[in-house]
């Protein structure tokens, strides 16, 4: 499994780029190809579709759009080529506020989207989509597992992150994170 690619783009198609790495050029599928341009520096986030008779690349500009789109293709009757033009004419937040909503006229708009489909993503994905989640601060990982071995729910955890002052070794600021907690 690769995570990501970072090299420079060598070619657009219709429905792909070519990423250069090391010499070595990948095809990756992308909702819009035609945003990059040839001769840049790029870091594309990639998720590897292997079947019996298919290994592809579809790459994403963040790690939001490509977790939105696992959870797309988690759903019955969604493949990646399904999934992936969803992101060339909708945004993660618009997609997500979509599915909560239960807008089924917004999740219609997209190519090969009918409403059964998008009945069935709203019901495989409403209320399992987190918006706006805080991203932990690089440092904190060890207090945050230490907390979750605990018991507490990472929801909780993520609130008192900030208040916890950062310079401290792990032990006190694991300390003053169960105090928070207990508040």
């Amino acid at each position: 499994m690769f995570s990501f690619i970072k090299g420079i783009i060598q070619e657009t198609e219709k429905n792909y780029i070519t990423i250069e790495n090391s010499g070595i050029g990948f095809k990756v599928f992308v909702a819009n190809p035609y945003s990059y341009s040839i001769g840049e520096e790029k870091q594309i986030f990639i998720y590897t579709y292997i079947k019996e008779d298919e290994f592809s690349l579809y790459g994403f500009n963040s790690l939001e759009e490509r977790e939105l789109f696992l959870k797309l293709i988690s759903v019955k009757g969604v493949g990646p080529k399904l999934a992936l033009p969803m992101f060339a004419l909708g945004s993660v937040s618009g997609i997500m506020d979509a599915i909560d909503r239960e807008n089924i006229l917004y999740l219609t708009k997209f190519p090969k989207v009918g409403e059964k489909v998008a009945r069935q993503i709203i019901l495989d994905l409403k209320g399992k989509l987190v918006k706006g989640e805080e991203t932990i601060v690089k440092g904190t990982e060890e207090v945050v597992e230490a907390l979750e071995s605990l018991g507490y729910k990472s929801v909780d955890i993520k609130k008192v992150l900030p208040k916890i002052n950062n310079q401290l070794k792990i032990e006190e600021q694991i300390k003053e994170a169960l105090k928070l907690l207990l508040k």
